[in-house]
């Protein structure tokens, strides 16, 4: 028996079968929701357990076995080794260089009462080299600043720090950039050092001098070392950059004239990418100069001592003006490099008449500097900043004044703002963090991890989960998460706002850009001062302190994304009839998605250095536990435990953030 099938009306026998429904997969946005979701609701269920919560005196073994390596070096520094031949000659080798160079224009030297060059010679010395390499306007601003230096009485503090930036800059420039034009020739060698230089450059500052510390001792030795680790991965990078970007064309046409391999390199490469290895310079002095004052933590001379102490004693006004010598000798640096790179540049067009009439100005100068130098090596007068530093006693009486009456009459805005956003956002967050059971909060990161970069980043969120685990320091760990998480949600509010404003418009992003360029010069110390003042010694004040430091990079990048959206397509957006907002909500930012994300890694990276940097000035958790572990001795393993639990937030957050940019650009 057969049954007759009745087809639907309209149609025919030979009409194709409708095609299968898939069912989609749901989103990512929806997918780190239910995450979340889920978060809470065991969270809600399985509160205050299992939290791994430490107390402040507390250690566990692995605090104690590094406790045990450390005095263990140390019974052995003079008889082991590795230690004779290797890092103690090493040490010597910087501290000699060091010492040669605060003798030359900071430290007296032995049967001397002052300096081998004064500060006659070193401001006509600097004066000179900035009008050499760059122009008579840097010329007269490097004079006026290095002048100022002494006029705030911190002529000797200024020198200090200027001894050991040179000293660490020479060095890392050294070994530095024939690395980098190696990488820049060579492709496998490219591969092998790109992944040192991300992890060297995601770890924050604090993180470099605890490690050191164990084999090279608490000194200039110590700080100068750590200084030129941190700064020569720029140089590295930028000058194999400048190699690689050089036209295949020209190369091609150098060879086929019959150019060795070396003539290539020193007639072609190396002159055509001057200008941006020049920036490399400029790059590699400004992160010397963050890091000889974070340095300070290890006895590391300067005017970063002076701001640490200051700060450790709620002193704003001193901070203040050790902080405004930071930031000139930050911007005369920076804008003497600057003016070197742009000459760079400039030489290559030149013409000889130009060269003809500068030589003999140049030479001139250099016979008015050689008296100024010997003036300054032979008098008392030329030699001794005169005066007392009248101008720094009143700038920091300025700052006290200023910081008392903000005290008097602002506090109660400030206040309020600070408990809102502790009350509101960060206790609840870190409250999540920190009591839920570990491996809920583990689970979270990383499923997140694995939904938002991949299964890589997953990967390696379940590994950075489980050292953290290890260092004993799960809840100090959690607190710093919350602090970062929060300050970068701030720095992307602000970056998004003041980014579109300076993408979509051009005269914005000329007055903007110049500020946030100068943001950047300042070393990460320099922001606390304000907000000590404004709020006091809290985790609060860190939390803004690492807003305003890492906004500026954020706010650049999304404004670079936003001016790289198509103009055909804000046009057609806007003869659609669309109103600006949703032309920058729905057509600039989502074609920015990977600038945003960029920014968003970025934001993280310069947030959680800062947020450790906070802990001087009550931030607490992983930063405190750093600064705590170099004062006092029986805390060093657990310090040391600390800086690596901050490299494995580092690490967790690089590669998540990384990973979900080239997902969205994919």
């Amino acid at each position: 028996m057969t049954v007759a099938v009745e087809r639907p009306e309209g149609t025919g026998t030979d009409a194709p079968d409708p095609p299968p429904r898939t069912a989609r997969r749901p989103g990512r946005p929806l997918v780190v929701a239910a995450i979340l979701v889920l978060w809470l609701l065991l969270f809600a269920v399985l509160r205050g357990r299992h939290t791994l919560s430490l107390a402040a005196a507390d250690l566990t073994d692995l605090h104690r076995w590094f406790n045990d390596v450390n005095d263990s070096i140390g019974a052995d520094r003079n008889s082991n080794p590795l230690f004779l031949y290797f890092f103690n000659e090493i040490r010597l080798v910087i501290d000699t260089l060091v010492t040669f160079v605060q003798e030359l224009i900071s430290q007296p030297r032995a049967g001397r009462p002052v300096p081998q060059i004064g500060w006659l010679g070193v401001v006509g010395l600097t004066g000179y080299v900035s009008w050499a390499v760059g122009n008579w306007r840097v010329a007269l601003l490097a004079v006026a600043g290095f002048t100022f230096l002494g006029l705030q009485g911190l002529w000797q503090e200024s020198m200090d720090t200027l001894a050991l930036t040179v000293s660490a800059v020479l060095v890392a420039l050294l070994l530095a950039i024939p690395l980098g034009v190696w990488a820049g020739l060579s492709d496998r060698v490219h591969r092998i050092v790109t992944p040192f230089l991300d992890f060297m450059q995601t770890m924050p500052t604090f993180v470099y001098l605890a490690p050191l510390t164990l084999f090279f001792l608490i000194g200039p030795a110590s700080a100068t070392i750590a200084t030129l680790i941190y700064a020569a991965p720029p140089a590295i990078r930028i000058t194999a950059h400048a190699i690689r970007s050089v036209p295949t064309t020209t190369v091609e046409a150098a060879d086929s004239l019959g150019a060795t391999r070396r003539q290539t390199l020193t007639k072609v490469l190396l002159p055509m990418s001057a200008r941006t290895v020049v920036m490399g310079v400029n790059q590699t002095i400004m992160a010397a100069l963050a890091m000889v004052t974070v340095a300070a933590l290890i006895d590391a001379p300067g005017l970063g001592k002076t701001v640490v102490q200051a700060l450790q004693s709620l002193d704003v006004g001193t901070a203040f003006n050790a902080g405004l010598a930071i930031v000139v000798m930050a911007i005369v640096l920076d804008r003497v490099t600057t003016a070197a790179s742009a000459r760079q540049e400039a030489a290559r067009h030149a013409h000889g008449h130009t060269a003809a009439w500068r030589r003999p100005l140049l030479g001139a100068g250099a016979a008015v500097t050689a008296v100024l130098v010997y003036l300054s090596h032979t008098y008392v007068w030329a030699a001794e900043f005169p005066g007392e530093g009248g101008v720094g006693s009143a700038i920091s009486r300025g700052a006290d004044t200023v910081t008392t009456w903000a005290q008097d009459h602002l506090s109660g805005l400030t206040n309020a703002f600070r408990d809102a956003l502790t009350t509101g956002l960060l206790n609840p967050f870190q409250t999540l963090l920190t009591d839920s059971p570990w491996w809920l909060v583990g689970a979270a990161l990383v499923a997140l991890g694995a939904v938002l970069g991949g299964r890589r980043a997953g990967v390696t969120t379940a590994v950075c989960v489980g050292l953290l685990v290890g260092t004993g320091l799960w809840s100090d760990s959690m607190t710093t998460l919350a602090s970062t998480v929060v300050a970068t949600v701030l720095v992307m509010v602000l970056g998004i706002v003041l980014g579109v404003w300076m993408g979509r418009s051009a005269l914005v992003d000329r007055l903007l850009r110049p500020t946030l360029d100068a943001a950047q010069v300042m070393p990460p110390f320099v922001y606390l001062v304000p907000f000590l003042a404004l709020f006091g010694a809290t985790r609060f004040t860190a939390i803004v302190a690492a807003v305003v430091y890492a906004a500026p990079v954020a706010v650049k990048i999304v404004a670079d994304g936003v001016r790289n959206v198509p103009a055909a397509t804000v046009e057609a957006a806007t003869s659609a009839g669309c109103t600006t907002w949703q032309i920058v909500t729905k057509v600039q930012l989502p074609m920015a998605r990977s600038a945003l994300t960029l920014a968003t890694n970025q934001g993280l990276i310069y947030v959680l250095s800062m947020v450790v940097v906070g802990g001087l000035v009550g931030a607490g958790a992983l930063g405190y536990d750093v600064v705590a572990g170099f004062s006092q001795g029986q805390l060093y393993g657990k310090g040391l435990a600390a800086g690596l639990a901050i490299v494995l937030l580092g690490v967790m957050f690089d590669r998540i953030t990384q990973a979900a940019a080239r997902r969205t650009s994919a």
